[in-house]
């Protein structure tokens, strides 16, 4: 069981980016999908989350209506689309799941949004 995530970089404020989390082991249709994020010297924070039929049912105050999060079930992979980045959205984003009662994440992916 393992995800991978991608799509990191850098990228100018006002700038998007396309996150994707590759999922091995288990069918993301069948469980519950979430993003995270750490920024620099702060605590992980749940920036999404959709249940196992993608039904979403959280998003981050700070992220509502600039952030959509969906899923390709044919490629078992989980996206986070972000658009109108903002400095303050630099961190590394982290997609987790519970498979089987245990926590799984991925190795995260760094987004830095600078000018």
């Amino acid at each position: 069981v393992q995800l991978v995530e991608s799509g990191g970089g850098l990228v100018q404020p006002g700038g998007s980016l396309r996150l994707s989390c590759a999922a091995s082991g288990f069918s993301v249709s069948s469980y519950a999908m979430t993003w995270y994020r750490q920024a620099p010297g702060k605590e992980r924070e749940l920036v999404a989350a959709s249940t196992s039929a993608g039904v979403v049912w959280h998003y981050a105050d700070s992220v509502k209506g600039r952030f959509t999060i969906s899923r390709d079930n044919a490629k078992n992979t989980v996206y986070l689309q972000m658009n109108s980045l903002k400095p303050e959205d630099t961190a590394v984003y982290y997609c987790k799941t519970i498979v089987r009662l245990l926590e799984v994440w991925g190795q995260g992916t760094l987004v830095t949004v600078s000018s």
